[in-house]
């Protein structure tokens, strides 16, 4: 707050704000990187400027599945409320047209069940009773109160029109509905992936890992994994390449490369000679422009539907230096999953140079674990002494207590100077 008037003068007042406002440092929110594809495996991608926007409906049933559902709804209630009015304006005009709605207006009480075989279709008399008529010969409700003759060919035609254009609108909506409700990516929703990747040592060579599970107990068939990495890049005629895409392959000792999902996985690439991150150490690793994009697919056991699980990593979600934590444990005969700690690492010894030093030079791995070994033991001697310090402080503490509980010898003195010691 600023100091009050006639206290402290005001030009030493503004002076030192000025002066604190100089030494706070600015610092500038860093803005997220851009990503090609989510954590959720959403494609982080927009499109713009379509002008040819026909080719959508050319394909009609794929644009109404992949439309939202509220757009969905929409469609699926106005295809049924639009059909029964163009067909009750249609029943309306035949009667129109027949003359049934004046005969109906003229006649009144018992003259009207005369009425009956002269008519296209009974009690049509307005056109609401066309419009509930429309439902009825639709839906296949047939109530009884409105029924056909044989006095119109063209009510004949009509109804079967109508007959032919619900089914088909019945045919897509139901079956557009029933293919949002079955739509492959709602089963991946069930297949996770660590929000972490992590590089370590793995059989002396460093490894680019990653953990997927399946919540599920109905198992994806013939599933497989694939890593890709995207970046941009340059050519050397100068072409910048924004969606640049290299296949790394996966350490996987089956040779079909496929994957028995049963339990979570920690899915491995050794960063070899083939590997795009074959020439990034550790702190290069913060400075990179590249993004890990892994791709699981299979088929789901109950559906037989194809599914595609996706999910990505940026250079900050790779942790260099660590290794996932055992999850799975065997238990009264059963082995026992931990999702708790689905994503949980621990730190571990790892070299900070790049796949080819250590290569080049593998006397780095030795040193490395060497040195790893000896902060262990440091580590180890130094939680011993405490154990030992604190046993120690721990039975002082106790002998101190031990001592302050010992009755101290009182002595009396008597008239005739004898002393007499007792212990209360």
């Amino acid at each position: 707050m600023l100091a009050r008037k006639s206290i402290i003068p005001e030009e030493y007042v503004l002076a030192r704000i000025a002066a604190e406002n100089l030494r706070k440092p600015r610092i500038r929110d860093r803005l997220p990187k851009a990503r090609f594809i989510a954590k959720s495996g959403a494609c982080n991608l927009a499109h713009k400027n379509i002008r040819e926007q026909g080719r959508f409906l050319q394909d009609i049933f794929t644009t109404l599945v992949d439309l939202k559902w509220r757009h969905t709804l929409v469609i699926f209630t106005m295809s049924f409320l639009c059909s029964w009015l163009l067909f009750a304006i249609m029943w309306w005009l035949v009667a129109f047209a027949h003359g049934d709605i004046y005969a109906y207006m003229e006649k009144s009480g018992m003259e009207k069940s005369g009425l009956e075989s002269t008519v296209c279709v009974t009690n049509v008399r307005s056109f609401t009773s066309a419009f509930l008529f429309s439902i009825e010969v639709q839906v296949t409700i047939g109530f009884g109160g409105r029924m056909m003759t044989e006095e119109c060919p063209l009510a004949i035609t009509v109804l079967i029109l109508q007959n032919i254009v619900g089914l088909i609108i019945n045919a897509v909506m139901l079956g557009c509905i029933f293919m949002k409700t079955a739509q492959a990516h709602r089963r991946a929703e069930t297949l996770i992936f660590s929000r972490h990747a992590v590089i370590a040592v793995r059989n002396g060579k460093l490894c680019f890992m990653f953990r997927v599970g399946d919540l599920r107990k109905s198992m994806i068939i013939s599933a497989s994994v694939r890593i890709q990495v995207v970046k941009k890049t340059t050519t050397p005629e100068g072409e910048v390449v924004p969606i640049h895409q290299l296949d790394i392959p996966v350490d996987n000792p089956i040779e079909s490369n496929n994957i028995f999902l049963v339990a979570p996985l920690i899915i491995c690439h050794v960063i070899d000679k083939r590997s795009p991150l074959y020439d990034i150490s550790a702190t290069d690793l913060v400075n990179q422009d590249l993004e890990v994009i892994v791709i699981l697919e299979g088929v789901v056991e109950t559906t037989g539907i194809t599914t595609q699980a996706r999910t990505s990593y940026i250079a900050e979600e790779i942790q260099w230096g660590h290794r996932f934590v055992s999850i799975v444990t065997e238990e009264e005969g059963v082995y026992s999953v931990d999702y708790s700690k689905f994503g949980n690492t621990v730190k571990v010894a790892a070299p900070r140079c790049s796949a080819r030093e250590l290569d080049e030079k593998p006397s780095i791995l030795i040193q490395t674990l060497q040195k790893s070994e000896l902060s262990h033991q440091n580590s180890l001697r130094k939680r011993n002494s405490m154990r030992r310090n604190n046993s120690m402080r721990r039975n002082n503490s106790i002998r101190r207590n031990n001592s302050s509980l010992i009755v101290p010898k009182v002595q009396f003195m008597t008239p005739e100077g004898n002393q007499n010691t007792s212990e209360s």
